[in-house]
């Protein structure tokens, strides 16, 4: 049977070139998807600044809250202990322990005697970290020229020495001495080490501490006994040490992960539910063929053995030809996610042989298993049957059919149902988004009948506009239920999975920034990337105009105590601002309490926790920040938030403490009645390096930048399922109107014309698409509608109109030009012209 597997492929190329195309497609978008992931897992970072070193000690990056079953991963760098350092000098094994200061430095060159260009050889501002000059010995640095820096001086990785450069740290300016010139890593300044320690914010913890260790020292041994010191230190060795220089890479871990494993997961279910269409489409439209083969005597487990060895001849090669694009495109949209934010660029890309046995896998599993699907009925029917059944195919309805199709409708029904009654706020799309594929797949599973419900209402009105065509159409695609299902189905898809989560994004967001300006009553905002200080927040306060300003800052936290706090594994927001009157910028309704008093250690709450936790104005919480520094704070005041989008607000110069940087970054400024403040704050930024004045738009479009940048990637993923179902639309549309060459040859024999013909295939691409928006429609309304209810509060999903007619107009443009181009070209030749099956 392979030896008649490998003749009908050589004629009847064009039959299984749907087939093949489809998985070459598939597991080229696979095969990216688990090189993502694998890059992810993996999160290789050459150590550059701390290559010298054997071992780094890092703090741990996660907390494990009291009786919850996942750790929450703390955003801010964690830091190490000064006390420490002590301890890990003396642990066996180790010859030598440095500690690293880390801080943030925006360097400007000055002008007069000895100026010149900064650090990194350019004349304008150069973000770059500030260390210890103690810790260069990790990278190592050398120094080519002039001697280590004393008080008031600075090294760098290229320049002069003697050259003034005039440092913003802190927010604010201050001018070093080059001392000398250390070849290494570019972007790193060293100060004397008293210097780092002043200049640091909290002296008190080492960004990391580099370890060496003696030669022929068991390197497991010792990490074991360093971890040993503190439950809640990090021993990184080899090619981990990089992320102590990068923490964010970790964190950007969990979400390439997430991305990858999500998408890849949903692809994988797309190709192979278009495999099995695409090969069952070629299976029966070769019913015929089977009948003949049936009636000379070959036997049903004969003809099962050839359609399996049919799928494996096409799909192998698809195989090996799809993996050159994966390895491409696995690439591309690494790049993508990286220069976005949500992939860490310093990450090494790494897609070996696992991810392209995932896509080859899943691939030729999905060719196996539609051929078995699709050689089940050809291989069991009898031959008279089979006779009959080639010329019209009927027959779809299997109880197994019946059994898979009401079970995806039911788990899209109980997704629905959780939506609409459990999750809150943007947890919905936990439960809204995987809703789309059980839909999808339960209206494709039970196709024809759906289609024929659809036809019904929409025969009517296409009879009434097109009389003797539309009559002519409608019965055919009536007639034909079941080939009509197998058009409309992947349009389907395409309209559905694309409406759902293009709209899913742009609801979210925008529920997202009127959940934050509904209380937000900041009239313009100072921001500088180098830090603001408090006596800029001095000069603010006294500008004439000014009713208040605040200082504004954003990180994540955890709460410990009470439990059952509103906030999952991912962390709760935290907000910090000034203590202020009721006259403040604060973004919040208050119910209970005043914001006076918010200083110290004290915290204000939304409502919603207060009543479920019995914690009001005056109890205690406590909280992990993001840096892993366990607070008790006291609740001074309560305020209305929309549920899923709770913050908890402490004091600004609590949470500014505990980050990364240590740094203000933002000024809520809110002006008086009838006041413009603008160019008085616009003078008095043009006083301070580095600081600009921009309005409360860009306040809105920080705090949306993580779901802006969320619905970019989802744009560009969904974007590829478009197009890989668009695939699909465009192999089930060819290759159903090729397959019609005898009829169009039988319509033109009896005296209808070319055009005529061309009217009737326009009429019933029109009935196609229409069927196929409106179920891709109906499927994306049973996910958008509970989802768009939880988030905004309105069962309308909000977003621009136009993304729906594109993707209307895109779904219509493929189902005409598909249809109409091939029978264009079959009805160039003769009528009388002999036709074959493909």
């Amino acid at each position: 049977m392979m030896r008649l597997a490998l003749r009908t492929l050589r004629y009847r190329k064009g039959g299984f070139l749907a087939t093949f195309v489809a998985v070459v497609f598939g597991t080229a978008i696979v095969m990216a998807c688990g090189g993502l992931m694998e890059t992810g897992i993996r999160s290789n970072v050459a150590p550059q600044r701390l290559a010298a070193t054997s071992l780094v000690v890092t703090g741990n990056q996660s907390h494990l809250r009291p009786g919850a079953e996942d750790a929450t991963p703390l955003p801010e760098r964690v830091g190490v202990p000064t006390t420490l350092l002590p301890k890990i000098q003396s642990t066996q094994g180790v010859t030598a322990a440095v500690g690293d200061y880390t801080f943030t430095t925006i360097t400007t060159p000055t002008t007069g005697p000895g100026a010149g260009a900064g650090p990194g050889g350019a004349g304008g501002p150069l973000v770059a970290e500030g260390h210890n000059w103690s810790s260069a010995v990790l990278a190592p640095y050398h120094l080519s020229s002039g001697h280590a820096p004393r008080s008031g001086q600075v090294v760098v990785s290229s320049g002069k020495v003697g050259q003034h450069l005039t440092f913003l740290i802190n927010g604010e300016p201050r001018t070093y001495t080059v001392s000398g010139i250390a070849a290494g890593p570019a972007g790193h300044a060293f100060f004397n080490d008293r210097d780092a320690a002043h200049l640091v914010q909290n002296p008190a913890r080492f960004a990391d501490i580099g370890v060496q260790v003696a030669s022929g020292t068991d390197l497991d041994k010792v990490q074991k006994e360093l971890k040993a010191i503190d439950p809640n230190l990090t021993v990184r060795a080899g090619v981990d040490r990089g992320l102590a220089e990068h923490p964010d890479a970790e964190s950007h871990r969990t979400a390439l992960i997430s991305i990858a494993g999500s998408f890849g997961g949903i692809a994988t279910m797309t190709m192979m539910f278009v495999v099995a269409s695409t090969l069952a489409l070629a299976a029966q439209h070769r019913e015929r063929e089977f009948a003949l083969l049936r009636g000379i005597g070959t036997t049903p487990g004969q003809v099962r053995r050839m359609i399996l060895g049919e799928a494996l001849l096409v799909s192998l090669p698809a195989v090996a030809l799809g993996a050159i694009p994966g390895f491409f495109l696995g690439r591309f949209l690494f790049n993508q996610l990286a220069s976005h934010g949500v992939a860490s660029p310093v990450v090494e890309f790494y897609q070996g042989l696992i991810p392209f046995a995932a896509g080859a896998g899943a691939a030729v599993l999905a060719a196996i298993g539609a051929a078995l699907i699709a050689a089940r009925k050809s291989a069991k029917i009898r031959p008279v049957e089979a006779l009959a059944e080639a010329s019209l195919q009927r027959k779809w309805f299997s109880w197994i059919r019946l059994f898979f199709g009401l079970a995806a409708l039911g788990g899209g029904l109980a997704l629905l149902i959780v939506t609409a009654t459990v999750m809150s706020g943007p947890l919905a799309a936990a439960t809204a988004g995987p809703s789309v594929l059980c839909w999808a797949i339960g209206v494709a599973l039970l196709g024809p009948f759906w289609t024929k419900l659809v036809l019904a209402i929409w025969r009517w009105p296409v009879q009434a506009l097109t009389r003797v065509n539309g009559r002519l159409a409608i019965r055919n695609l009536s007639a034909r239920s079941v080939a009509l299902s197998a058009a409309v189905t992947p349009v389907m898809l395409a309209v559905g999975i694309s409406t759902a989560n293009l709209y899913m994004q742009t609801t979210q967001v925008h529920a997202s920034s009127t959940a934050f300006t509904r209380d937000l009553r900041a009239d313009a905002v100072l921001v500088s990337d180098a830090g603001l200080s408090s006596q800029l927040l001095n000069q603010v306060r006294a500008t004439p105009g000014v009713a208040s300003a605040s200082a504004y800052v954003r990180s994540m936290g955890a709460v410990d105590e009470p439990r059952n706090a509103p906030f999952d594994e991912d962390g709760a927001p935290v907000v910090g601002v000034d203590a202020q009157g009721a006259d403040g910028t604060a973004p919040v309704r208050l119910t209970a309490g005043s914001l006076t008093g918010l200083s110290g250690l004290t915290a204000a709450i939304p409502e919603s926790m207060a009543t479920k936790t019995n914690h009001g104005v005056g109890s205690d919480i406590t909280m992990t920040l993001g840096d892993g520094t366990t607070v008790k704070l006291k609740v001074v005041a309560t305020f209305a938030a929309e549920r899923g989008y709770e913050t908890i607000m402490l004091p600004a110069t609590l949470v500014a403490a505990h980050t990364t940087d240590g740094l203000t970054k933002q000024f809520l400024v809110r002006a008086a009645p009838n006041a413009d403040v603008r160019p008085a704050l616009a003078k008095l930024a043009a006083a301070h390096p580095g600081v600009q004045v921009a309005d409360r738009s860009a306040l809105v479009a920080t705090n949306v930048e993580d779901l802006q940048t969320q619905a970019w990637v989802n744009y560009m993923l969904v974007g590829m399922l478009i197009a890989y179902t668009a695939v699909s639309v465009v192999n089930t549309l060819v290759s159903t109107t090729l397959r019609r060459r005898r009829e169009f040859a039988l319509q033109r024999l009896t005296g209808s014309t070319r055009f005529q013909v061309l009217r009737m295939l326009t009429t019933e691409s029109t009935l196609i698409t229409l069927t196929g928006i409106t179920l891709g429609t109906a499927v994306a309304l049973a996910c958008l509608l509970p989802y768009s209810s939880k988030v905004s509060g309105s069962a309308i999903p909000t977003g621009p109109v136009w993304i729906y007619l594109a993707i209307a107009a895109a779904a219509t443009a493929l189902t005409f030009l598909s249809t109409l181009i091939p029978a264009t070209t079959a009805l160039h030749h003769s009528p009388t012209q002999p036709t074959h099956a493909d």
